[in-house]
């Protein structure tokens, strides 16, 4: 995501050049339905800004917007998480070109009430979104914690049911704090997710 800004003239024009003659978009990945299954939906703010957590009632109406809409395309919303310049969903759907469409209608809305809010109409506040199959029973597990540890991962909270806006305080109330270690241990993040949220990288 923030690697282009690294490349020189030379590397943006191959790479550009590549992405057109394969038919794809020019700065992220290809969005590919691979039918039903268990996706992992991410989205960032442009350039990681917090425009999402810019006030704690922005923070929690977006997280409400954010379920309605995944509540209405998808069978099952796993886990989710919502910080401030970015979001995770773990979700089990059939539709999801037609999930991926009614994100992108929630972020055009909400880049136009925000900017108006902040007076800075014309700003770019999302950057995209993107999607992963869950390829395995331990991708799903793994991508679980993952979601649930990210406020902990980012340094906002301590611990998963300190952070109010995502799903970990029902999933641990669902499963229980000993099912919860035991699949921690069993399914570690090691590097997952390394790269995708960081606005350093």
């Amino acid at each position: 995501m923030y690697e282009w800004r690294r490349m020189t003239p030379a590397e943006r024009r191959s790479i550009l050049a590549e992405r057109r003659a394969a038919g794809r978009p020019w700065h992220w990945p290809q969005h590919e339905d691979l039918g039903p299954g268990a996706y992992h939906i991410t989205a960032a703010c442009y350039e990681h800004a917090p425009f999402i957590g810019a006030t704690p009632d922005r923070m929690a109406a977006f997280e409400s917007a954010l379920l309605v809409t995944l509540d209405a395309h998808c069978e099952e919303v796993h886990a989710w998480c919502v910080l401030p310049n970015h979001y995770h969903g773990l979700v089990q759907t059939g539709a999801l070109k037609g999930l991926l469409g009614e994100l992108g209608r929630l972020h055009g809305r909400t880049s136009h009430q925000w900017n108006g809010e902040d007076g800075a109409r014309g700003r770019k506040v999302w950057h995209g979104s993107e999607e992963r199959t869950m390829r395995s029973e331990r991708h799903f597990w793994a991508t679980m914690n993952y979601v649930h540890h990210n406020p902990v991962h980012h340094g906002y909270v301590a611990r998963w049911e300190e952070w109010p806006f995502s799903s970990a305080t029902a999933y641990l109330a669902e499963v229980g704090r000993d099912k919860a270690r035991r699949t921690w241990r069993e399914h570690p993040l090691l590097d997952y997710g390394k790269g995708w949220d960081d606005p350093e990288m």
